[in-house]
């Protein structure tokens, strides 16, 4: 008969008792092939995928290839976190990212979220503003980007490594004008529920708007669609575009003592270890205090490979591990780790470029290579 364990590492396991197969006969499960119970969503597995930046939302619209790429990394039980979303026509700073503020791009993201979940998986959008990291020409009328501040950021190379970034000074936001960007956040969540996400991730982090703020009002997110619902992203170490802090350590911690009080669904944080985009670091400061502070599922992200994902959860740092660059490479990276075989690698001069095919759906699965 089938009987449910618990699990060492949190959530619970199927064991059939009237199994007779050897140990020798069954792959020993690795941290990050077990399963895990976040909130109402029971996960087969802890590995992630990180909301990437592909540029291919052709006027700000998800396009059909998106159905084949999500899909792809799709599987029963797994999460998977949609790239970076505008939640309006303000919150553009790159070319052909998604949006999900209008009509159109709700309906576009339909049919992309239902190929998902006709694999199994779970999916949330993740939903942001990009604040000052923009410029007038991404902008509604060619106005200024808005920020907390008006200083502007210094112009720099994006993360592809080819563009230049030219940044508008931008416009810093009057009090009375916040609660009409809370309200778009919002919308966009009600938005995402209404295209058929699981839920939202709120994209706190690496410098864009919300990151420029830090202020709980952002969160009543929370209360449009549930906090059940929803997560959030943080980097409070990362010195990404600008956005540094004088105390970290103490910006974390009040962080995740403000995100309890919402009962948020899971909060997921960089690692310190992240300088930029793809660069490590040894530094001395750990996400641990974050870990035993917040009350929720916690996720980290940044850098992380199949040894340290799973050392990461047996040291019980995180509840789930986001992967990016590889997950990107390699669509059935959960299976590969499960495996232990190797990787595809990645291909960072075609992260970022329009191409509907090559580097996005064109990476191999392990089956059909060997």
């Amino acid at each position: 008969m089938e009987t449910k364990k618990q699990s060492s590492l949190g959530g619970t396991q199927d064991q059939n008792d009237d199994s007779h197969a050897s140990a020798a006969q069954i792959p020993a499960k690795i941290p990050l092939i077990t399963p895990y119970k976040m909130g109402k969503f029971d996960l087969s597995h802890r590995v992630v995928l990180a909301p990437l930046t592909r540029q291919r939302s052709y006027g700000n619209v998800p396009q059909p290839h998106a159905v084949l790429y999500y899909s792809q990394r799709a599987t029963k039980g797994g999460l998977l976190i949609a790239e970076a979303t505008g939640v309006s026509d303000t919150a553009q700073g790159y070319t052909d990212t998604p949006g999900i503020w209008t009509k159109e791009q709700v309906e576009a993201w339909k049919p992309i979220v239902d190929a998902v979940h006709a694999k199994g998986g779970v999916f949330f959008c993740q939903i942001w503003h990009v604040g000052r990291v923009s410029n007038s020409g991404y902008q509604p009328n060619g106005q200024a980007p808005i920020s907390s501040t008006d200083k502007p950021l210094t112009n720099q190379i994006l993360v592809n490594g080819v563009d230049v970034a030219q940044f508008t000074p931008p416009r810093r936001l009057r009090t009375d004008e916040i609660p009409q960007i809370v309200n778009d956040f919002r919308l966009a969540a009600r938005n995402a529920i209404e295209a058929g996400f699981d839920g939202v991730e709120i994209h706190a982090a690496h410098g864009y708007l919300i990151d420029q703020f830090l202020k709980d009002q952002s969160l009543t997110t929370a209360d449009e669609i549930g906090a059940d619902r929803v997560g959030i992203r943080l980097s409070p170490f990362a010195t990404f575009i600008e956005s540094v802090d004088s105390n970290p350590e103490a910006l974390g911690l009040y962080m995740m003592e403000s995100l309890n009080k919402y009962g948020i669904l899971y909060c997921h944080v960089i690692e310190p270890r992240l300088k930029t985009v793809g660069e490590t670091h040894e530094t001395p400061h750990s996400l641990v205090p974050l870990r035993k502070a917040f009350k929720g599922t916690f996720l980290v992200a940044g850098g992380y490979n199949r040894e340290d994902g799973n050392k990461a959860l047996t040291d019980n740092r995180a509840d789930l591990v986001v992967y990016g660059r590889h997950f990107l490479a390699n669509p059935d990276l959960p299976k590969r780790f499960e495996l232990n075989v190797p990787l595809n690698k990645y291909f960072r001069e075609t992260f970022y470029t329009s191409d509907p095919v090559v580097g996005y759906t064109d990476y191999p699965f392990f089956e059909n290579i060997v």
